[in-house]
């Protein structure tokens, strides 16, 4: 059988105990399974939580979940423990681990993000388990927020799906506490399993209820990160971490938990710009502009009719019609400012303005993703 390339994600619930402390018996487990699935040739990336739970437990405090700078001490004192946790595990296997902690803005800057898929690639290469956990310590969305910003996650569900694309997975193994997916909230009569999912519809999402005990995450927040990974071409299983041999029972083909079907692999690129980059601001185009882009053709200076936010060259912004909607994303050749001073101008115009060696298109069609598409 060929290498395949895979994520799991394990939630702070399938880890930790019902106190909130690490479970060595869990972990031992999970890392068990990872490290049958490295023998048998496959490629693992483990997205872990458990940082902020762990801070708790060594620090003996007690646990305040709406404070964002308790989070962020817990977290600090607890990616250390965690870590140790695991590098003793995988060792006992003979696998040596790496740290990485990721931010919304290592994946929105689009050299930052080459450079942590190069560091995984080469870290899968020469057999080293990355163990990747978002930045809790730096990560907080409202210390960033600036008109027209989006962030790309929130939790590391998101994050899980999110660096799949970024590697090209062949499957995300997302572990919680639940079977999987159900008609309505499980502990509901009436409640059916669902063993596939070929499409998620709308009423699919609104049907679903939950929040993770000790994680942030819940079934809302695991649906939205499976409709990503399938619209990207990878296909999800949703499974309880606590069910025995359960990740090597999923890659050996047996049906565990709810698998999402995936749709036609989307071009690197396309995956960056739908999924993998905040959203740092937005332009809005005229209707013959937003016709041209729909048709695969480059966004000019001319159709901009106005500019918000604050953002640089490379960065991803968002296009909206005439009507504010948003149609499409893109990584433009001028940042804001630049792009204020020359929206409604002509090529010859914009060049004169700004200088001959500047870029005549305002987005580059390759660097354009209809939502949608």
């Amino acid at each position: 059988m060929p290498s395949r390339l895979i994520v799991v994600k394990v939630g702070t619930s399938g880890i930790t105990t019902s106190d909130g402390k690490l479970d060595e018996h869990e972990m031992q487990n999970l890392v068990y399974q990872i490290a049958q699935a490295s023998k048998h040739g496959d490629k693992i990336v483990l997205v872990t939580s458990g940082a902020v739970a762990a801070g708790i437990a060594e620090l003996g405090i007690t646990p305040n979940q709406h404070d964002v700078v308790f989070q962020q001490v817990a977290a600090a004192a607890g990616q250390s423990v965690l870590m140790a946790k695991y590098r003793k595990l995988f060792a006992d296997h003979n696998l040596k681990v790496a740290q990485i902690l990721l931010t919304a803005e290592d994946l929105s800057n689009r050299e930052a993000y080459v450079h942590t898929c190069d560091v995984l690639t080469l870290l899968l290469k020469i057999g080293v388990v990355p163990i990747i956990n978002e930045n809790d310590v730096t990560s907080v969305a409202e210390l960033r927020r600036t008109d027209g910003y989006e962030v790309n996650f929130s939790d590391n569900d998101m994050l899980s799906v999110l660096v799949a694309g970024a590697i090209s997975a062949d499957l995300v193994i997302m572990l919680s506490d639940v079977e999987g997916l159900y008609t309505t909230n499980p502990s509901e009569i009436g409640a059916e399993f669902i063993k596939n999912v070929t499409v998620i519809t709308d009423e699919l999402k609104s049907s679903l209820k939950g929040k993770s005990k000790r994680g942030r995450g819940g079934i809302q927040s695991k649906i939205k990160a499976a409709e990503i990974a399938v619209n990207c071409g990878i296909p999800v299983v949703i499974s309880n971490s606590r069910k025995e041999n359960v990740i090597t029972d999923i890659l050996a083909g047996k049906e565990i938990g709810t698998f999402f079907k995936p749709h036609e692999r989307m071009p690197a690129v396309k995956r960056w710009l739908a999924y993998g980059a905040a959203v740092k601001g937005s332009v809005q185009v005229n209707e013959g502009a937003k016709e041209a882009i729909l048709q695969g053709s480059s966004l000019l200076a001319v159709g901009v009719i106005s500019v918000v936010g604050v953002f640089d060259v490379g960065d991803v912004i968002s296009i909206e019609d005439e009507k504010h909607q948003k149609f499409a994303r893109g990584n433009p050749n001028f940042n804001s400012s630049q792009l204020d001073q020359v929206k409604g101008l002509q090529i010859a115009e914009v060049l004169e303005k700004l200088g001959a060696d500047k870029p005549k298109e305002v987005i580059e069609h390759r660097n354009i993703y209809c939502i949608g598409e």
